[in-house]
């Protein structure tokens, strides 16, 4: 699910941010930026991302700086300063023009100028940076269970649209039967076969068909898929891969309707359950 946590801290001089933002994604993919010199503690605060960040793509950035104003050097080569100089020198010789220089030239010059800023103690860092990882993944969550709840809504609605189309399938189903039956026999008469609707081939045939479109197993097979979907979208564990399991069943399910249907009007049915229900496995993979 999407989301973005900040938090920040400072902690025995030291000034930590860290900002996550997590987008979706099938599989999970943590991405951290440290400092240099803390890359020995990467492995760690993954492993606390991946605590909270169950499914998705979150990219964390450390920012740390200290909050003592000596903590930076600057150090000057004087070898490559008196070289470069040496060469404004020469040149003014052989041109014979003065050529004006200042110390804001020197600035330009790669190399001429460093700075060095005080090492991040990494074994001292570990535990104030931990401390402020979960201050953002708190606020992290806090976003999401915000989308979560809305998400919640529009699941139940596409929920309770399917089940009404469901009862809708079961209703019509009887009747695709008794259609069969009475345009089966016009036919027959209209090819000058004129059978009595008790003869025992007709009722075979027409039991064949009843037994061949007979949807009510599929229809109890998909209202318990519903009723699970909705005991996972309750549930305080991470359900996103379940969910994407159970659509893909249930999915099975009203393709089979549709292949059993045999009837127009089921299949309108068939067609809209189908659409509300692929609207629905494109929102689970923004859950967790």
């Amino acid at each position: 699910m999407t989301g973005y946590g900040r938090a920040e801290q400072t902690i025995d001089g030291w000034q930590i941010t860290i900002e996550i933002a997590a987008v979706n994604r099938k599989q999970t993919d943590i991405v951290l930026h440290l400092p240099s010199g803390l890359a020995a503690l990467e492995a760690d605060l993954k492993k606390q991302i991946a605590q909270q960040v169950l499914r998705g793509r979150a990219t964390a950035r450390v920012t740390i700086e200290s909050t003592d104003s000596g903590s930076s050097e600057i150090h000057l080569d004087e070898s490559l300063a008196t070289q470069y100089l040496t060469l404004i020198q020469s040149l003014e010789k052989q041109s014979g023009r003065a050529i004006l220089t200042s110390g804001a030239d020197l600035l330009r010059v790669p190399g001429a100028f460093t700075f060095e800023s005080k090492n991040l103690p990494a074994d001292e860092l570990q535990d104030s940076i931990g401390k402020v990882l979960t201050e953002g993944l708190d606020a992290l969550i806090k976003m999401q269970d915000a989308e979560g709840k809305n998400l919640h809504e529009d699941l139940e609605a596409r929920l309770k649209f399917i089940e009404n189309k469901l009862e809708q399938i079961a209703a019509a189903s009887p009747a695709v039967v008794e259609r069969y039956r009475k345009n089966l026999h016009q036919r027959l008469t209209e090819a000058g076969l004129d059978l009595d609707l008790n003869d025992e081939r007709l009722l075979r045939e027409i039991g064949l068909f009843a037994d061949r479109c007979d949807v009510s197993e599929e229809i109890t097979r998909a209202k318990s898929h519903i009723k699970q979907f909705r005991t996972y979208m309750n549930a305080e564990d991470a359900v996103g891969r379940s969910l994407d399991f159970l659509c893909q069943e249930f999915n099975r399910e009203v393709n089979t309707i549709g292949s059993k249907a045999n009837d127009a009007q089921l299949a309108q049915h068939v067609v809209e359950t189908k659409t509300e229900l692929e609207k629905i496995r494109e929102q689970v993979q923004n859950i967790q």
